[in-house]
């Protein structure tokens, strides 16, 4: 009967800790490009969404390794902000990293679905990039193969360069029990040769103990390397806890018994010899073409100093040779929209053009574009615009980003015969990325950003009817919270979207980017903008809804009918609740006073929730 019990309790704590550990370590599953996450959660997949809460800031462990060697590099591959990488690890902004040294990389680690993830996108470089080699050597584990066959739409074998990718980066939030244990932090780090729960543990000063509940594991565990392994954090994690690893080199033992001859010794040191003079002289070859590359570098840049009239430190973050945006000749620019011609305009001062073999926006500035540029330039993340390119011709100024098929959303909500628009889903999807990207703006930039300009204008859908933030000309820093803006902009198209509190007094915080979104929710719920005409006169939507009696009657009167959903036999099924679960939250966005209204990151946390009960 001892035995019997002894045997129950140690099945029994096994199993506890599979249950109530943050996550459960993947071994070698990881690698396996057939994973789902159709029934059930899966190590081998992602993390699951089992933490306290729905989003929070976590921390990636990445390898600097050629061409993501540089601070740049390593924030456009991860959608991270460039300022954070350099205060956490006390690194220059212009530093090129060494071979293997690790970096801390912050990122904003949300729900979707039944799994965390931290969202960013990869443009496939070469023919012969497969989901397995970018999950494991571009991206060194931080992803898995099975969760970009999910993530994206492309066939395995039709991925070609060119093609965006999107990418779910692993990470995880603390549980509850964690939370009480004084966890705030989770790191997800990759697993090298050698390392085992006790070295890992040590280097971030945490116990082997509360690493391997957090893994669901035992301090005993074997780990397999280009695995990851969760590391539970009392504080943020700081440069003092990384390293540079040596790669792995290949020991050989003779047995005692044997002798080695003196020829096998000669061939050895003869050999070892002769690699040594032919490194040097690659070395030198090298560093000859690298000083020739960097002279014409800086001759190019000179050049563009010569053309531009912006701040110098604006054209240094826009030519540097580790960003990828561009300056275009204005040339190319007028043989991209056939001499800027009607036929390729897309919208006021927009047009589209192939630049370079890829198709472009290109969108005409009067204004002083210094400020934007340098806040477009710091950013990168998978909801918000990507500036490709600049072009300054005598006093007119261009900027290039990357081409939307859908355009905006106000353009897909309201076009006639559109299919799409009749998935609650895909609305819900929508509002979910543009609550990321706003969330990314107020909580995960340095210093953090108000957009002050959100509507469904500025919200622009690509072919996957994935929503981006777009138009920050009127960005702002959030430092100054509170004060009144210095120059109040009513432009165009803003009427109907903007804060109480900004028009009696000018006042800018995020809150007012809360109270747009609110706005724009609404017009997805009922399918009309936040202005529109009735009886020839113009008539806000918000106040349609809070002048009738019956609100809930007015709400469902005002649901936009494409969304109706027909059960089989031809009945209207009734989504009341759905209906009025999104109109709480449109009422808590819209509340008067702004300390009331929800953060993004509760936001987030509210659609996932309503994502989750969606049918169809």
């Amino acid at each position: 009967m001892g035995d019997f019990l002894l045997i129950f309790f140690i099945s029994f704590t096994i199993l506890a800790s599979k249950v109530y550990a943050q996550q459960n370590y993947s071994g070698n599953t990881v690698m396996s490009c057939k994973g789902t996450n159709e029934t059930a959660t899966s190590a081998s997949f992602l993390y699951s969404c089992n933490g306290e809460k729905f989003s929070c800031r976590a921390f990636l462990i990445f390898r600097s390794l050629s061409p993501y060697n540089s601070v740049f590099s390593i924030s456009k591959l991860l959608s991270s902000d460039p300022d954070d990488i350099v205060h956490i690890n006390n690194i220059s902004r212009s530093e090129i990293l060494g071979q293997n040294q690790e970096l801390i990389v912050p990122v904003n680690c949300s729900c979707s679905g039944r799994y965390y993830q931290a969202d960013t996108s990869y443009v496939i470089s070469s023919k012969y990039d497969t989901y397995f080699l970018i999950a494991n050597n571009t991206y060194q584990g931080l992803s898995t193969c099975s969760a970009l066959v999910h993530e994206n739409i492309y066939n395995p074998l039709d991925l070609v360069p060119g093609l965006n990718l999107r990418v779910p980066l692993r990470c995880a939030c603390p549980t509850r029990d964690q939370s009480r244990n004084g966890v705030k932090y989770l790191v997800t780090h990759l697993v090298t040769w050698g390392d085992n729960v006790s070295t890992i543990s040590t280097q971030f000063s945490v116990s082997g103990q509360s690493t391997a509940y957090a893994n669901g594991i035992s301090e005993n565990s074997v780990l397999n390397p280009f695995t990851t392994i969760l590391i539970p954090l009392p504080r943020e994690p700081s440069s003092s806890q990384t390293m540079t690893i040596k790669r792995a080199q290949t020991e050989i033992f003779y047995p005692s018994k044997h002798k080695i001859s003196y020829s096998s010794l000669f061939i050895g040191v003869g050999t070892g010899v002769s690699l040594a003079v032919l490194c040097f002289i690659l070395f030198i070859v090298l560093k000859h073409k690298k000083e020739n590359k960097r002279a014409e570098v800086l001759g190019k840049r000179r050049l563009e100093k010569q053309k531009w009239n912006l701040p110098e430190h604006v054209l240094e973050s826009i030519v540097g040779e580790d960003r990828m945006i561009k300056v275009y000749e204005f040339e190319e620019l007028v043989a991209a929209t056939e001499n800027f011609s009607s036929r390729k305009r897309l919208g006021n001062c927009v047009y589209k053009g192939s630049l370079r073999g890829k198709l472009m926006a290109i969108k005409e500035m009067r204004t002083d574009i210094s400020k934007e540029v340098k806040f477009l330039a710091k950013i990168n993340h998978y909801n918000l615009i990507s500036l490709s390119g600049v072009c300054k011709y005598h006093h007119q100024s261009y900027l290039v980003f990357e081409f939307m098929e859908n355009g905006s959303l106000k353009e897909w909500l309201f076009k006639d015969d559109n299919p799409e628009a009749q998935s609650w889903n895909c609305r819900i999807r929508i509002a979910l990325d543009i609550a990321g990207g706003l969330d990314y703006i107020h909580n995960f930039t340095a210093p953090a950003y108000v957009h002050n300009n959100i509507s469904s204008n500025s919200i622009l859908l690509n072919r996957h009817l994935r929503a981006k933030i777009s138009n920050f000309s009127l960005a702002q820093s959030a430092d100054n919270e509170g004060e009144a803006s210095p120059s109040m902009k009513f432009v165009e198209g803003r009427n109907g979207y903007l804060a109480p509190e900004y028009i009696e007094t000018g006042q800018v915080t995020p809150k007012i980017d809360i109270y747009a979104f609110g706005i724009i929710l609404l017009e997805m719920i009922t399918g009309k903008g936040a202005v529109f005409e009735q009886d020839g006169k113009e008539v806000f939507l918000l106040e349609t809804v809070l002048e009738s009696t019956d609100k809930e009657s007015k709400i469902q009167e005002l649901t936009d009918p494409r969304l109706q959903v027909k059960h089989p036999l031809g009945y209207i099924i009734q989504q009341t609740d759905l209906v009025l679960r999104l109109v709480k939250l449109c009422a808590a966005c819209l509340t008067m006073e702004p300390e009331r209204r929800p953060s993004a990151a509760e936001i987030i946390s509210t659609l996932i929730k309503i994502q989750s009960d969606v049918q169809n």
